[in-house]
């Protein structure tokens, strides 16, 4: 029952980003932000894991692969999404690029993983996608004219980045232990992040309130548990039925929207809800990976 419950939980913990986001993007820059995240966010799990001894990657091959992954999962997901938001790219815009990835993570999983993707995953995926678009809707009422090449060229990268990360991981780290592995990986993240934030910003992380509570909410609720649920999850499960959670995201977050902030909530996004549901849940029930 628990492993059951282990989606919901993730995509309820991952929704809570972009709550975060939204309380520390107006008092620091975004890069130097998520520098500071990733080091406590590697602190942390560097701690869990000599408390438990968990074992450390074996080879430099299996520090590369972690490495790779966590370039591709954290440094540039996260970096092009929050750099995007930052700059201003419009939150419906992005959520919608970042919404193609089940569909290119379900295109690419057969060639380079060997998972068949049956009709019935395929109807799943492509309702969970109308599902989030109805829920976007609201945020989608911009003059694309106006959305700068940069910040969108920034979350095609970062969408590009969560899927081939995805994939990258199922590819090398069944045999890796989930917490020497994050540390690892998120190390990666800090490494290509820390110099573009050197080169790029000013370093500015004002000392208020919203600043800390984002910090350790994103290091300690983000990074460690729903990034942790995620590699278990990628782990059990074929990638096209894990990206295909993140069609619940957009639901979540716009309820925690309609109760935190008091933004509107009508009946065409509620019905969205309920197909990204139905959506999720038959990609879910599709067939197991067949590596």
């Amino acid at each position: 029952m628990l492993e059951r419950l282990l989606p919901l939980f993730f995509v309820l913990i991952w929704s809570t980003g972009f709550i975060a986001a939204r309380l520390v993007v107006p008092h620091s820059d975004p890069l130097t932000f998520l520098c500071y995240r990733y080091l406590l966010t590697v602190a942390a799990f560097v701690a869990i894991a000599a408390t438990v001894g968990a074992p450390w990657p074996r080879g430099a091959r299996a520090w590369a692969n972690a490495l790779a992954a966590g370039v591709l999962l954290q440094g540039i997901y996260l970096g092009g999404v929050f750099w995007a938001v930052s700059h201003g790219l419009p939150a419906g815009i992005a959520a919608l690029v970042v919404g193609l990835q089940p569909l290119l993570t379900a295109l690419l999983a057969f060639p380079l993983l060997g998972e068949t993707v049956g009709l019935r995953k395929w109807i799943g995926i492509l309702l969970g996608f109308g599902g989030a678009l109805l829920v976007l809707e609201p945020r989608l009422a911009v003059d694309v004219a106006d959305v700068a090449a940069g910040p969108l060229v920034a979350v095609f990268a970062a969408m590009l980045g969560i899927t081939l990360g995805t994939i990258w991981q199922k590819r090398t780290g069944a045999a890796a232990d989930i917490r020497t592995n994050a540390a690892v990986q998120f190390t990666g993240a800090a490494i290509v992040t820390i110099p573009i934030a050197l080169l790029t910003e000013t370093g500015r992380f004002e000392m208020v309130w919203q600043n800390w509570v984002g910090l350790l909410w994103s290091s300690l609720g983000l990074s460690v548990g729903a990034i942790s649920l995620l590699l278990f999850l990628i782990r059990r499960g074929s990638v096209a039925s894990v990206a295909s959670l993140f069609y619940l995201v957009p639901p979540v977050v716009a309820v925690f929207a309609y109760l935190l902030f008091g933004e509107t909530l009508d009946a065409l996004q509620i019905a969205g809800m309920v197909v990204a549901a139905a959506g999720v849940g038959i990609a879910s029930r599709g067939p197991r990976s067949t590596t």
